[in-house]
């Protein structure tokens, strides 16, 4: 018989820690985005850890803007930004209150509230890419930019919980480069996924954009 996973939530604690440990460490955990109708909740299966002023790939890699200033904050805040004109993606700021460190949730397999997701996620031809991805991600859950600096560790009141749910098995954890990071960046091995799960994104080295002539 299989166990439930653990419904403990994870204490800020957890978050406060360095970047690459979070990261590994997410990975089976379970988030629920709760909503007027009705939690919405994932197991995580793909992330990738951003190391602030240690890395070109961050976003808090020049300083402290009025866009990122949610990852120089408290760990344990959840941190959206806007990208392409058109996605949003959701991170978990980690590590110490200045530092500027956090996860991007790339996949996750929705256990409930599946219904809520389809309702956002119409293109997914299966239930398995309903969260495969940030941007799909974070369309499943309804997360915008109106989200940013929730405090996913302030308990009931909050519209995010990290669970503890059944951390995964270190010996399925693989990692290797970050997807789309251009330069420097690209090339650490920060992305964390569970091996063979089907909800994990694939991967896609960094394309330079043309300049329209």
């Amino acid at each position: 018989m299989i166990a439930s996973p653990d419904r403990t939530p994870l204490p800020r604690a957890f978050f406060d820690r360095p970047v690459l440990e979070v990261a590994r460490d997410l990975l089976g955990r379970h988030l629920v985005r709760t909503t007027e109708d009705g939690p919405i909740e994932l197991r995580l299966t793909e992330v990738e850890a951003y190391d602030g002023p240690n890395d070109p790939g961050s976003h808090a890699y020049r300083g402290r803007t009025t866009r990122n200033g949610v990852m120089f904050g408290p760990p344990g805040h959840v941190y959206v930004y806007f990208t392409y004109g058109m996605w949003h993606c959701m991170n978990l700021v980690c590590g110490p209150e200045g530092r500027a460190s956090g996860v991007l949730l790339r996949a996750g397999e929705v256990v409930e509230g599946v219904e809520q997701a389809r309702k956002r996620r119409i293109s997914a031809r299966t239930d398995k890419e309903l969260a495969k991805g940030p941007a799909r991600l974070a369309t499943a859950l309804g997360v915008d930019r109106a989200l940013d600096g929730a405090d996913a560790c302030a308990g009931p009141d909050s519209p995010f919980t990290v669970l503890h749910g059944t951390p995964a098995d270190p010996d399925q954890v693989r990692s290797g480069p970050r997807t789309g990071v251009a330069g420097e960046g690209g090339v650490h091995p920060w992305r964390f996924w569970i091996s063979d799960d089907p909800t994990v994104s694939p991967y896609r080295a960094h394309v330079p954009r043309r300049r329209r002539a």
